[in-house]
């Protein structure tokens, strides 16, 4: 199961991120764009994500993914249930809400040191 922890430690070392505590819930954003969020009980992560590529996402796995209220939907944004969802998929959900935060030479400067 995918913690908060576990986002934590590919968040962190990302450039220009940074963790906030709002109303009691963890949340990773580049200046005021948030880009991942938990459930105030962590068992839910919302995270950036291209609207028009959500509902495939959700169709090929919807016991973990899902779309955000009906206020939200609005946004790029989906969510997962992290008892759900395979740690070896969190990393590049992550890594890529947060590429589309930041402008293209920050995340092209970062990401090629992944390889």
């Amino acid at each position: 199961m995918v913690t908060v922890d576990d986002v934590r430690r590919i968040a962190r070392d990302l450039p220009r991120s940074e963790e906030h505590l709002i109303r009691d819930r963890v949340k990773f954003r580049v200046g005021k764009i948030v880009y991942v969020a938990f459930s105030r009980d962590e068992t839910i992560m919302g995270f950036g994500f291209p609207k028009e590529e959500r509902d495939a996402l959700i169709a090929a796995n919807p016991q973990t993914f899902h779309l955000p209220r009906e206020s939200d939907l609005r946004f790029n944004w989906v969510q997962a249930h992290l008892s759900h969802l395979d740690e070896d998929e969190m990393p590049e959900l992550v890594l890529e809400a947060w590429r589309m935060t930041v402008p293209k030479k920050v995340w092209s400067a970062y990401l090629p040191r992944l390889a």
